[in-house]
């Protein structure tokens, strides 16, 4: 209800059109995982761990209902033994997924601990971000280790006729590796059985408990930000209104409004772009939410390549560290009260701002869409408008703009004088 809260706390922004494009863009990007392919071989990593570890919940559907009624193995018993060779065909299904979820988080592991890829070990990431996918990866590890070594045992207890043990055909994976326990006695193996068992339903609920506090609570944030992602051309901007009324009114006086807006009405424009998270979007809080610090944007990002100070995944992480604040801020105050803090500045850097070349590459590589530039921009926008800060470069082409509307400094009736040289 916090993060909720929260995101809530941003500016409203309407995204309720064209349903049928943001449910395909839904089932493409965050089901699909259709972005992710752009880098095959983490792409299909990923996908055997997320498929695998969604799916093999129905298995732990079973030990649910096994813990609550005191059975064993409650499904196979409910299908009988005439059809305990597609109970065993189903488990045996969920044990190579569990496999599958294995051999993949041990290669993740490897590749931000041993390999060390560059966009994983980024200083961004230095300290609990780095902690926080290391816990999550380990606590996989462990709980699919838990699920296939209880399966083991399981089987050899099925093998040595030990009571309350149902008697299936051999699973497809662990049916392997019963050697290594038939030496056990009946004693220990029920120990090891009923400790996987135990140790796994605790893995479980610390999982689920330590989610809505990891970066990894994409796994559910990433469904509605995919939905609720940019349908409009990524080079298309979006102007303010505010802006262009004061310009309307400038240039026409008779537009303005007769009667000033009160102060605190909903009419009443705070802030021209954004200094603190309440000035952004419910969208972009959403977006910083649903970041799970892959780092694919700042691989991508020409800007941060060349040694530049920006990183568009720190953008994210700055937002949601900001956010976060607030809302712990609130949650002690009743109400906002002002800390003399803001994102621009304490959390983002002017440096950073200006190093972006707004070339889309961020979010042309997010695999859910997430928009760091739209940050970049509104933030760019109140340095501007509301500071007067920007470069003489920039003051420079500001004022062609609004003298010679364009950014050269030529007279609109000379524009056209190169041509007279042309032969």
């Amino acid at each position: 209800m916090e993060m909720r809260r929260n995101i809530l706390l941003g500016r409203d922004e309407d995204l309720s059109d064209n349903k049928g494009q943001r449910w395909k863009n839904m089932l493409l990007l965050a089901i699909g995982q259709k972005k992710m392919f752009k880098r095959p071989i983490p792409a299909l990593l990923h996908i055997a761990v997320y498929v695998g570890f969604i799916i093999i919940n129905i298995e732990i559907l079973e030990i649910f209902v096994d813990g609550m009624l005191g059975k064993h193995r409650f499904f196979a018993g409910l299908l009988g033994t005439d059809y305990s060779i597609i109970y065993s065909w189903l488990i045996g299904f969920f044990e190579i997924l569990a496999a599958m979820v294995l051999v993949g988080c041990v290669i993740f592991l490897i590749r931000r601990n041993i390999i060390k890829v560059r966009r994983l070990n980024m200083k961004e990431l230095i300290g609990w971000p780095r902690e926080d996918a290391n816990i999550i990866l380990i606590t996989e590890i462990i709980l699919m280790t838990l699920f296939l070594t209880m399966n083991t045992a399981d089987l050899v207890l099925q093998d040595q006729h030990a009571e309350h043990y149902l008697q299936t055909t051999p699973f497809w994976i662990t049916g392997n590796f019963k050697g290594l326990m038939s030496g056990l006695s009946i004693p220990t193996l029920i120990g090891i059985e009923r400790g996987c068992w135990w140790l796994h339903i605790i893995g479980v609920f610390f999982f689920l408990n330590y989610l809505p506090y990891s970066k990894h609570f994409h796994v559910l944030l990433a469904f509605p930000n995919a939905y609720y992602s940019k349908l409009i051309p990524q080079g298309a901007i979006k102007n303010m209104p505010e802006i262009q009324n004061e310009v309307l009114y400038m240039m026409e006086p008779d537009k303005a409004p007769a009667v000033p807006i009160a102060i605190g009405t909903e009419q009443e424009h705070k802030r021209f772009g954004a200094k603190d998270v309440t000035d952004l979007s419910w969208k972009n809080l959403l977006d910083a939410y649903s970041c799970t610090e892959c780092g694919r944007c700042t691989a991508m990002c020409p800007a941060n390549l060349t040694g530049k100070k920006l990183s568009p995944r720190k953008i994210m992480m700055d937002t949601r560290d900001r956010l976060e604040e607030v809302g712990r801020n609130i949650n002690v105050n009743k109400t906002f009260k002002d800390d003399g803090k803001a994102l621009l500045n304490d959390y983002i850097t002017i440096e950073e701002l200006r190093a972006c070349t707004t070339c889309q590459a961020c979010v042309e590589a997010c695999p859910v869409m997430i928009d760091p530039l739209s940050i970049i921009m509104q933030l760019r926008r109140n340095l501007v408008m509301e500071e007067s800060n920007a470069p003489q470069e920039w003051n420079l082409m500001f004022g062609n703009i609004e003298n010679n509307m364009a950014p050269w400094k030529f007279s609109p009736d000379d524009r056209d004088a190169w041509t007279n040289d042309v032969a």
